[in-house]
């Protein structure tokens, strides 16, 4: 009886994780899909898990950002730690007022692709492809560069 308890024991223990969230003042806005806030008192880069918007240099790179901008002016911001990248920012899922995914915000306008080597997700997937074929925001392009291919060509024009 008491090795079936401590096997139950250690099997809920073990699938059961505590979810991080983050919260704080925004301070600034590098891009769509990074900004910086105040977290108490410290500075914490957020990057947008699962999406990838465009790069400065590239079309729609300021509509992204000034739309996060907007979005994130509109109320307390929440932050769902998933992860930490090799940079030190904060992978996450953005919450304004508890109820406005900033990462599906960005989906549905058209201003970031899902960036499914890092999230699987078949409902972001969906987002995109209705973007798309609605011609939202950054589809309206008719050869729009996804930004990790626009990042290899440029480190590759750099080290010629």
């Amino acid at each position: 009886m008491f090795s079936r308890v401590l096997v139950l024991f250690l099997f809920l223990t073990s699938t059961c994780t505590t979810t991080q969230y983050l919260s704080g003042e925004v301070v600034r806005v590098a891009d769509g899909d990074t900004f910086t806030m105040l977290v108490e008192g410290q500075q914490q880069r957020i990057r947008l898990h699962g999406i990838d918007c465009p790069e400065k240099g590239q079309p729609y790179s300021r509509v992204a950002t000034q739309f996060t901008k907007d979005m994130l002016a509109l109320g307390k911001v929440k932050v769902q730690q998933l992860d930490t990248d090799r940079y030190g920012r904060v992978i996450g899922i953005v919450l304004i007022n508890g109820t406005i995914n900033l990462n599906e915000r960005l989906l549905e306008a058209g201003l970031a692709w899902h960036y499914k080597t890092y999230d699987p997700s078949p409902e972001w997937a969906r987002m995109e492809t209705i973007a798309k074929t609605s011609k939202r925001g950054l589809w309206v392009e008719k050869d729009a560069v996804a930004p990790w291919e626009w990042r290899k060509r440029k480190r590759a024009e750099r080290s010629k």
